[in-house]
């Protein structure tokens, strides 16, 4: 397996290290649980774990000082820094979740429409691991004061509806499809 905490020291602080590396273990039981639910083979599972851990890496270059991260970007764009990173690495499939794991993805549409500071193009999951780290992702913070809570599937379904019914919808299918109780 990735060596996750390595990757993580070689681009960000180590405050923000121990943070991704919580919120990474948190995401990672909540995506276990989800293959689970659907059965994923052995390299599914393995690269979900692996990028539970690294989905957020591209945090490290944005505009955050909660989490210790002092980089020029707004936080919208830690995706696509993510990816960018995780490319340099040879990391293609994670550098892919990297980019579209923020809320229930992000489309053309939506940057159009929201005049969001990123490039024009569909941001959205596409792949069985992208869909499951991008549904755990929503029931875990980066807060540091949250690291450890699970947002309930209420908080979650409200915090997507400021962004539209089609949010919530695609969140309630995944909740269908990967919750085992």
């Amino acid at each position: 397996m990735l060596a996750v905490e390595e990757l993580l020291k070689k681009y960000c602080r180590s405050k923000t290290v121990e943070i991704l590396m919580t919120h990474g273990r948190m995401v990672a039981g909540k995506a276990l649980g989800a293959c689970s639910a659907v059965d994923a083979d052995p390299e599914t599972r393995r690269l979900v774990i692996e990028a539970s851990y690294l989905h957020d890496i591209g945090v490290c270059k944005v505009d955050a000082p909660d989490i210790d991260c002092h980089g020029a970007d707004p936080y919208i764009r830690h995706g696509i820094l993510g990816r960018e990173i995780l490319e340099s690495e040879g990391l293609l499939m994670h550098a892919m979740i990297c980019e579209r794991h923020t809320g229930v993805g992000i489309t053309k549409d939506d940057i159009k429409t929201q005049n969001l500071p990123l490039p024009e193009r569909d941001m959205i999951p596409e792949t069985l691991a992208e869909r499951i780290i991008c549904y755990a992702d929503l029931f875990y913070s980066k807060n540091p004061d949250k690291l450890d809570k699970e947002k309930s599937v209420e908080k979650i379904r409200k915090s997507l509806s400021r962004f539209g019914n089609k949010k919530v919808a695609i969140f309630d299918a995944w909740h269908r499809e990967f919750n085992i109780g």
